[in-house]
């Protein structure tokens, strides 16, 4: 068994990932600041092999001490999606960017670095090609862009491996509804109605626990993945937001959506992604859209707060 460190353990992702890991025997370490003042790893508090740190990934201090010992090392902490970034840009380059300079400054090379990048990196995309992990990054967003400098930092670095995740979807213990698909079922639920803008540009999506799955896929078969960067998605949601409201629909008949003829998104993701990369080796996704739409509905019977997303 390994121990794992894994900064923002306590996000979106992490609060899946990490009883995961318990569950496998791994020794997990999570460095957390807990900015949403979340409870979400309350449940592995009893496992003896979970430690778990209050303090923030940028201080070079905390990062020394909970580096120790670790074999594998998940850098999850990160100001995540555009209108965060957007909303404290300084706070977006010194989470996503520089914490992660000081993390590989850090780190023995010994240490084994799983790491999740974002496919908004591709930006506007290639029109009807298929994006893969040679297609060129030209990210649009802050986020996006920060996001892209720290893979290259981490592929640079050795002993690495990092994931362009698609748009992730699902429940989690630290929910957030500001997702673009936990987003349009909540909106569905509650208000039964959405205007979508530019309804046409496409994206690519993954399960958060597929996106949990993916980092136990990495460390069996680290080896072969060392020093690659890997698309990560669910190859049969490659769909178009007006796609994804009629799928939406199908599980909620009331639901009503109608595209702007004016307006922007402010977030110009337009692209179709090849998971083929990975899937060569044996990875696939598990949950479709179907199954993460049914169990949102379920989760919006539980919450209604918009304290869940991320602004």
């Amino acid at each position: 068994m390994s121990k794992i460190l894994v900064t923002g353990g306590s996000g979106y992702l992490g609060s899946v990932l990490v009883p995961m890991l318990l569950e496998k025997g791994h020794e997990v370490v999570v460095l957390d600041s807990f900015l949403y003042k979340q409870t979400s790893l309350l449940g592995c508090c009893t496992d003896k092999k979970f430690t778990v740190i209050n303090g923030d990934c940028r201080e070079e201090s905390t990062l020394k001490s909970v580096l120790e010992g670790a074999d594998y090392i998940f850098p999850l902490a990160a100001m995540v999606g555009f209108p965060l970034c957007d909303k404290d840009k300084t706070a977006a380059v010194t989470v996503n960017y520089e914490a992660i300079e000081t993390l590989l400054r850090l780190r023995n090379k010994e240490q084994r670095i799983i790491f999740p990048c974002t496919n908004s990196g591709y930006g506007m995309g290639q029109g009807d090609n298929y994006c893969t992990e040679e297609s060129p990054i030209e990210p649009v967003s802050l986020y996006g862009k920060t996001k892209m400098a720290a893979e290259k930092a981490i592929i640079d670095s050795g002993n690495s491996v990092t994931f362009r995740f698609a748009t992730l979807f699902g429940a989690s213990p630290r929910m957030r509804t500001d997702l673009l698909v936990n987003d349009f079922v909540y909106r569905a639920v509650y208000d039964r109605s959405i205007v979508i803008f530019e309804g046409s540009f496409m994206r690519n999506y993954l399960h958060v626990r597929d996106a949990a799955r993916a980092f136990l896929f990495a460390m069996d078969n680290f080896d072969r993945m060392n020093g690659n960067r890997y698309n990560c998605g669910l190859s049969d949601a490659n769909c178009s937001k007006l796609e994804l409201c009629e799928i939406i629909k199908k599980h909620i008949p009331s639901f009503n959506y109608l595209e702007a003829s004016v307006g922007t998104d402010p977030d110009k993701r337009n692209y179709l992604v090849s998971n083929a990369k990975i899937e060569a080796l044996g990875y696939k996704a598990l949950y479709s859209l179907d199954d993460g739409i049914e169990e949102l509905i379920k989760v919006y019977g539980i919450i209604k707060n918009s304290s869940y997303g991320n602004v």
